[in-house]
């Protein structure tokens, strides 16, 4: 076995490789750029090597810089995670040359499944079903229009070396093949170092299922099943759960095999995931294989009980597999919900800055016989860097049942508390309330479908709102019970704590009657409802565990004027808390109206101005691109809303921008 390996990464991913690794014995290397260097992975590792500059094309996908790194620390073998390097046929070649293990399939497997374009060949040679397109390479956007034309819109431009939905696009007419073309191709150039792209038909409705496999050098082949991935975003995964609420296992056993073979046909070994799209008759074709550890393979190991980073280092070091196919079983269902710096009312724009609170929940097995898993790659007091990936951790929860793991999963995001930066928290506790999704009757387009408008908060059923009044009234109380304590107070002016009250939130105003005593609060409403809150909170703390009638209820908690600011379950919720008098007299208050800035274009995120599509003194028309900004490898166009005739520009290329800057002025 090894006794240090390199980790070519950073971020969640280096965390938990060196996880396996510590708990192997093994030691390990970390790398860092300029904006890593005090990262939790460095922290983590038992050495770490600087690598370069913060962008990722100057420091983590450098293949000189690894290589100088692995000589430096004298490393056996390296883990590549995922993104970056992990699929470069050129890195694995490399460290082959130089005699160091690369924890992976060989450098043959990357070149022929690692590039989507050769992959999608070798798979219809093999008599798998794909999907129809275009393989060859496209040089430019008007060629792209034509085959867009040819293979029939809606099309998906992809960029051959990509993944993470980075080089991604959805184009529906001429215009939009054009410009994803471009969008796709500099994506790709600056996340992967390789900007080739290629077109295939979009199959609408569809469900994105894939497979696992795992082999050994000694031809042993095996597959753990899969994991459903349909809830995605911009094509990007949100929601991944394990095993499909959809397939049958017949439908499994089909699928398990192909990949399988897929694998065998190429001379795979090590861990590598079959990507599959799904129609509603359980028809399965063949996407693209992904030579590395996939971001959800938490899910997998929560239903499996194999830890595949374990597995993934054992096969390099020329172990065989300790299991067969036939030893493997589905226990229970995972879900996963990936925590991203990007906020989602401003329609998920990626969020910059430094993390003032992360506490995620407590991992390990819960009162319900649940399993709470955290893979994180951040501390509280670190920064949100605008160089890499926005994610920020993944948060996994088993349960014996879908249903249990959904439940878990829905406590565990409750607790989990994030500031300092937006993030989409509220978001994945919404898709967990979502009736659609508990269901399980998804696809790929369940967000286009579900927010078309975006995310907006949720609004809470009439019994919740009952149950967060309740536990807000009961709050109070404790609050108001222990501002009258204050020393200092002058004689003979007592202040007494009153039993009726008024709360108000999402527009509605709640009389109702507080009476407490030892163990908690019995709230009454004016409607006839009775409520018995018990709970152990305190007037500062920022998360509240309450039991409302027994059922247990996690609040985040910050004080506003006459109230609070309460989240749960996707809702974001100002609850005011008043006398009855006090109650009258807010009504009569006028409500302040917002600045209007509908002459702005405003910089919805932090990034870079990559380009100016308008000029001063031009006209332009509704849904026209004014300008490109660059956040987190990802480019943002912003249009026109209206017509109007640009006044004045603000901004330059190059330019780094904050949140709301003004980019442009209109008449």
């Amino acid at each position: 076995m090894f006794k240090k390996i390199l980790i070519a990464n950073r971020g969640e991913i280096a965390c938990r490789v060196i996880k396996s690794a510590r708990k192997m014995g093994i030691r390990t290397v970390a790398v860092y750029s300029d904006a890593d260097r005090n990262a939790l992975h460095v922290r983590l590792a038992d050495e770490a090597v600087h690598i370069g500059p913060a962008p990722a094309n100057q420091s983590y996908i450098v293949i000189d810089r690894i290589m100088e790194a692995v000589r430096t620390s004298g490393a056996e073998a390296v883990h590549p995670g995922y993104g970056f390097l992990s699929e470069n046929m050129n890195f694995a070649a490399a460290l082959e040359k130089e005699g160091v293990v690369f924890i992976g399939p060989p450098s043959g497997a990357i070149e022929a499944m690692g590039d989507k374009i050769t992959s999608k060949k070798i798979a219809a040679e093999a008599g798998v079903s794909t999907v129809p397109g275009y393989m060859g390479l496209i040089s430019d956007a008007e060629e792209a229009v034509t085959i867009s034309q040819q293979v029939g819109y809606p099309v998906m431009i992809k960029a051959s070396a990509g993944g993470g939905g980075k080089g991604m696009r959805i184009a529906w007419n001429d215009d939009e093949a054009r410009e994803g073309f471009q969008s796709s191709k500099n994506e790709a150039a600056s996340s992967f170092g390789d900007d080739r792209i290629f077109i295939e038909k979009f199959v609408t409705q569809p469900r994105h299922i894939e497979i696992q496999v795992l082999a050994d050098q000694h031809g042993n082949y095996t597959y753990l099943f899969e994991r459903e991935c349909s809830i995605q975003r911009r094509n990007q995964k949100v929601i991944e759960e394990a095993p499909s609420p959809f397939l049958d296992d017949a439908t499994r056993k089909a699928m398990g095999e192909q990949a399988v073979a897929l694998a065998r046909a190429v001379g795979y070994t090590n861990a590598g995931t079959v990507e599959f799209i799904v129609d509603g008759n359980r028809n399965f074709y063949f996407l693209e294989m992904n030579t590395r550890l996939q971001v959800e393979h938490p899910v997998t190991e929560l239903i499996t009980g194999v830890d595949l980073v374990e597995q993934m280092i054992r096969v390099a070091a020329g172990e065989k597999l300790p299991f067969t196919q036939e030893d493997l079983k589905i226990k229970g269902w995972a879900m996963e919900s990936r925590l991203y710096a990007e906020d989602p009312y401003r329609n998920f724009l990626p969020s910059i800055g430094r993390l003032t609170r992360y506490r995620p929940p407590v991992e390990g097995t819960t009162a319900t016989g649940g399993i709470v898993r955290n893979d994180t790659g951040v501390f509280e007091g670190g920064e949100i860097s605008m160089y890499y990936d926005p994610m920020i951790a993944k948060l996994c929860t088993w349960g014996a049942t879908r249903e249990a793991a959904i439940e878990e999963m829905r406590l565990a995001l409750d607790t989990f508390e994030v500031e300092g930066i937006g993030h989409n928290l509220p978001f994945c506790s919404a898709v967990m309330e979502h009736p659609r999704f508990v269901s399980g009757n998804i696809t790929t387009a369940f967000i286009e479908e579900e927010y078309p408008e975006g995310f907006q908060g949720v609004t809470p059923s009439d019994s919740m709102l009952l149950r967060v009044a309740a536990a807000a009234a009961a709050m109070n109380r404790v609050a108001e019970i222990r501002r009258t304590r204050i020393s200092g107070r002058m004689d003979n002016h007592e202040r007494k704590v009153g039993d009726d009250w008024v709360v108000s939130l999402q527009g509605r105003n709640l009389p109702l009657t507080v009476r407490a005593d030892r163990s908690g609060a019995t709230v009454s409403f004016e409607g006839g409802d009775t409520l018995r809150v018990e709970s152990d909170w305190a007037p500062g703390q920022p998360l509240a565990r309450l039991l409302v009638e027994g059922e247990p209820l996690v609040l985040k908690v910050a004080r506003i004027t006459g109230g609070y600011r309460l989240r749960l379950r996707g809702a974001d919720l100002k609850v005011h808390i008043r006398t009855p008098r006090q109650s009258v007299l807010a009504a009569l208050m006028p409500e302040k109206l917002p600045p209007d800035t509908s002459k702005l274009l405003l910089c919805p995120m932090p990034g870079l101005i990559v380009k100016l599509a308008v000029a001063e003194g031009e006209e332009v028309f509704e849904g026209q691109a004014l300008c490109t900004v660059e956040a987190m490898k990802m480019e943002n166009i912003l249009r026109a809303e209206r017509r109007s005739i640009v006044k004045k520009i603000n901004a330059s290329v190059g330019g780094s921008l904050a949140v709301d800057d003004v980019i442009m002025e209109f008449e």
